[in-house]
Formats: structure tokens, sequence, C-alpha cells
């Protein structure tokens, strides 16, 4: 393949996720170059598509110069210039990784590098139009994972008229950001939906056809139960792109570490999104995503701005079936919302409103004079003031009864 070298970018973008989408919307003259052949699109809203709610176009981001379908296989950090798989090379002043991450594929037996035929990650575009291809009415389809991606997936297929099992290996669904009782409410209303929801289950392998093209036909449990399976959909979590980083000597230890300007340990590298730690922690959260970018947005432009952390407030939307008595007759939709440490430690104060007619449940929990963490589903009427006093971390006014934190919207 004949070698091409371009002239020199000020700031190159590996990456046209929504970090480099973002970014490249706020410094002029940005190289971006993207793996994907779409353009840069909101990951937030894949399950929509999944669900046919929304077609691809709809979730496509502001239009950006990106140099689709090529793959940098190289970092030459001496020359300062990327080696791209199309045989281009391009040299930067500044080079910002925003790479993004990968889905984990679970250990499983009958797992292998090329995946069985039935079997879909969840993580991209490509992801989910081959999934919502294979959705058909009546068709059994087993999600393994119960976070946040594996409750909005089982609830897509269901929409698609799905048989889905949901398989979950932790206690409840959505142990990052729920506590029990959130998490049951949560549970009862998949089921509504008609998600089968198994917990503490833990999955040991695929049971798939003989022959050079298998087919998943069952999920496997570690107690020997089969759940029968046309399609299965791995949802269990993700991890950082670093191969890039760590192949160019770069610091890298969960993801590609980074200081308060999103600075590698080469000042002329940047990393942002899903692929960068800062602090210790790899949030791989879209807000996180876009609060670097803005921040690396100043730097690169010579103002002074500093990255402190997000902390960052997630939210689902679930449509209710009509025969359920919680759903919002307005929208037939169901509102859960988390933020912070919902988890209350000793001394901590909590405070927990439910409304079982209603299916609105608020609980918060205060650490010292400030806002340590929170659920509400249902009923969010308050998740603007909770989400505003917890994001600006301020102490809480003395005069401020725990019980308005989740009444100022005059309670259920």
């Amino acid at each position: 393949m004949r070698t091409q070298t371009e002239n020199a970018a000020r700031v190159v973008v590996i990456g046209a996720g929504m970090a480099g989408a973002r970014l490249a919307g706020r410094v002029p003259g940005v190289t971006v170059i993207g793996e994907e052949a779409h353009a840069p699109y909101n990951r937030v809203l894949l399950a929509e598509v999944l669900a046919g709610r929304y077609e691809p176009d709809v979730i496509a981001l502001p239009p950006a110069e990106v140099r689709r379908g090529v793959r940098v296989v190289r970092i030459d950090r001496a020359e300062r210039r990327v080696l791209c798989d199309d045989g281009v090379v391009v040299g930067y002043e500044r080079l910002v990784l925003a790479t993004g991450s990968n889905p984990v594929l679970p250990p499983l037996r009958g797992l292998g590098h090329l995946l069985p035929d039935g079997v879909h990650p969840f993580r991209t575009l490509d992801d989910c139009l081959a999934l919502r291809a294979a959705v058909r009415p009546g068709v059994r389809a087993v999600v393994i994972g119960g976070g946040l991606l594996g409750v909005s997936a089982a609830r897509a297929l269901a929409e698609c008229g799905a048989q889905v099992v949901l398989a979950q290996q932790g206690e409840h669904l959505m142990e990052r950001q729920l506590d029990a009782e959130a998490a049951g409410m949560l549970r009862r209303h998949l089921e509504a939906l008609g998600v089968e929801v198994h917990t503490e289950c833990r999955v040991r392998g695929l049971r798939c056809t003989d022959g050079a093209a298998p087919a998943v036909r069952a999920v496997e449990l570690a107690d020997g139960y089969e759940l029968e399976a046309e399609l299965t959909v791995l949802a269990c979590g993700v991890r950082p792109r670093t191969g890039l980083a760590q192949a160019a000597g770069l610091e890298v230890r969960k993801g590609v570490v980074v200081d308060d300007e999103l600075r590698t340990s080469d000042p002329y590298i940047h990393a942002v999104g899903d692929c960068a730690e800062h602090a210790g922690t790899v949030y791989g959260l879209a807000g996180a995503a876009l609060e670097q970018a803005d921040v690396l947005a100043e730097v690169l432009a010579g103002r002074p701005a500093r990255y402190a952390g997000t902390r960052a407030l997630t939210r689902l939307t679930l449509r209710s079936p009509a025969a359920d008595p919680v759903a919002d007759g307005a929208t037939g939709s169901l509102d859960l919302a988390a933020f912070g440490d919902s988890r209350p430690m000793p001394g901590d104060d909590v405070i927990r409103l439910a409304d079982a007619t209603r299916g609105a449940y608020r609980t918060v929990v205060v650490r010292g004079d400030r806002l340590a963490g929170g659920v509400l589903f249902g009923d969010l009427a308050a998740v603007g003031t909770l989400a505003r006093t917890w994001q600006d971390d301020d102490p809480l006014p003395a005069d401020m009864s725990l019980l308005h934190l989740l009444t100022n919207d005059g309670g259920f």
C-alpha cells in the first residue's frame, strides 16, 4: 500500500464518538479520524433505535468533518504523526485520544474470538442495526448483564415483541446506581413489559450448533439450567480502548492517565472520554466525555481551564404497557434518575418517600452538610433541584429539612 503524507494538522483527534465530535465542534480546524463508517451519533439513544422509535439519522450529532472508516494503527511520538490503515500519515501539533471503549466479552464456554451467529454486543450503531435486523416478534432473546445497558436492551427487545430473559449476576438490577428498593421497582416494571428477570444468576457458557458457522441455541447457567436463546445480547460492561496509547509508551492504568488539563504523560497528547483515566477514575459516561471535551477545547485555545471530575446523573425512560397501573397516561412512560452514592454510610441521614399506587419512589442520602446521592423513580418533578444541589456540591442550608429536598414540588 502506498504511503501518503498529509500536511501536519494543529489538532488531530483519534475517535469520532461523542467526545471527539464535541471537541471538533468547539476547536476550529480539527482533523478527526474515526473507525466507524457512520457519522458521529449519540450512543445514549441506541436503545431507541433498537426499539424502532428512532431511525439512525435522528441520533446523528451536529455535522463534523470526519475521516470515516479509517483506523489509526500507530502513533509516532518522536515525529508527531499518526499512521492510518489506509496508508495515510497525518502529522500533528497536538493529538487527542478519544478512542472510547470496547464491550467486555465474558469468558464463557462457546464464546470465541468470532461470535457465534445470534450473539451480539450492544455498543455501536452497527451492533444496534444488526440486532434490530435479527429481532422479530416471538424470538427468544437472552440479555446477559443487568446494568444500565442491559436494562435498556432488554426493554427495547421486549418492545419489539421478543420473548426476553435478563440474566444479572448481582443481587439486583443496576447495582451501581440503584438501591435494592428502587431496583425492585425497576424489576417489576420490566416484568410488566414481559421481561423475565433472573438475579444472582451466573452464566457459564453458550450452547451452539456444530459446523463451520455455529449459531447460539441456549445460554447455560452455572446451576446447569439452560435458557433457550435464538438471540443473545452481551451487556457485561465496557473496557477502555488503550491499545494505541500502550503501544506508544504512554502511561496507562485502567485507562490512559491524564491530568487536570486532560494531558497524558506526553505533553503533546491528550485523552478524553471513555478511554481517559482522571484521578484514578474512568467514567465511561456520556456526560463526563462531553465535559472533558469542553475543558480540553478551552485548554487547546490557550485559555485557563481545569477538569475537576464529573458528577454525572443517570437517567432512563421506561415505556409502560397499557395495562400498567403506574404508567403515566399522557406519555406511557416511567422515568428513573440516580446520582451520587445512594448507599448510606454510618452517620448519614436518609429519607425515603414512596407512593405504591403511583409507582413513585424517592430517596436521598445526606452526608454531613452535603447531598451524597439519591434515587428517584416514577415521579421526577424534584430531580432538577436535587441534581443541581448535588452537582454544585454546595452545603445544604441549615434551615432546610430533608423532607423539603424531596417535596419542593409540593410532595406526592
